[in-house]
């Protein structure tokens, strides 16, 4: 079954998030926890609480087919220990409501070593973090995503996946997310069926598929290996529909959380009843 859906507004409510989801023809959805763009916010209330379970309930949704995403402030491998600190603080928070709407995936960006570190050092710190942050909450898995290797930040390749997932303690909640834009502009050619068999090969063979707890499906504006992290609407990029029906046709890919963070919202009805007829035609 290929669950598949958008990344939805919380405005009015995080409780919310499901009811517009509903209305694009989702049967996946992602959400930010709270504002993407602060590092602090106000506790949920107890109806904040009560009617997202409510409205997961009446429109079907299971926990399975919701990939959270963290804020983008969020910096795991930053040097500097004061703004590292902040990152923490807020990584745990978004962990933290994740259990209070019984949400079990956060997906979350690893972070930037801001050329002040090394890779591995960074790749190291942001482990550190996960590994505190797992250790004060219960059942959310950190779901890591893979980056375009813009500026300075890490994950770009699935070896840095599998290094922050080597050095996560507890296996059973530590899992990857990827972005087919960024994929791409990290020089992942999935742009043709051979390239597409190369690529997932080689997640399976570094990663591994038991580890993939949600991808992104996006098109890109920029080139292959460009490292520029642009998305376009489906089909209308440089990738175009090839590995998107590719994903759509491969049992690997089903239960999990498959979500388009294109730019135009309003085509998002659209590319999602594509997708479903991809699938369909399968």
């Amino acid at each position: 079954m290929k669950y598949i859906g958008a990344h939805v507004s919380i405005q009015g409510g995080v409780e919310n998030a499901p009811l517009n989801a509903l209305q694009i023809g989702a049967t996946a959805f992602a959400l930010f926890t709270k504002n993407q763009r602060q590092w602090v916010a106000k506790p949920y209330t107890e109806e904040n609480i009560r009617l997202f379970h409510e409205n997961c309930r009446h429109t079907g949704f299971q926990s399975s087919q919701i990939l959270p995403h963290a804020g983008y402030l969020i910096n795991l491998g930053n040097p500097e220990s004061e703004a590292l600190q902040k990152s923490y603080d807020a990584f745990l928070d978004e962990m933290q409501r994740c259990e209070q709407l019984g949400l079990k995936l956060l997906n979350f960006h690893p972070g930037a070593h801001l050329n002040k570190i090394s890779e591995n050092d960074c790749l190291k710190m942001i482990a550190e973090s996960v590994n505190m942050a797992l250790g004060k909450t219960r059942q959310v898995v950190a779901v890591i995503e893979n980056m375009a290797g813009q500026g300075s930040n890490v994950g770009y390749k699935f070896e840095h996946l599998r290094a922050i997932i080597d050095m996560v303690d507890d296996k059973s909640r530590i899992g990857v997310c990827i972005d087919t834009a960024h994929a791409y502009a990290a020089g992942y050619n999935l742009k043709t069926a051979d390239g597409f068999e190369k690529t997932f090969a080689d997640f399976e063979k570094i990663v591994g598929f038991s580890y993939l707890k949600g991808m992104h499906l996006n098109d890109s504006k920029k080139e292959l290996n460009s490292h520029v992290d642009r998305h376009e609407t489906l089909g209308d990029g440089v990738l175009g529909l090839e590995p998107f029906r590719l994903i759509m046709a491969d049992k690997r890919f089903d239960n999990i959380p498959l979500i388009l963070e294109t730019p135009d919202e309003s085509r998002w009805p659209e590319e999602i009843s594509l997708l479903k007829s991809m699938a369909d035609k399968s």
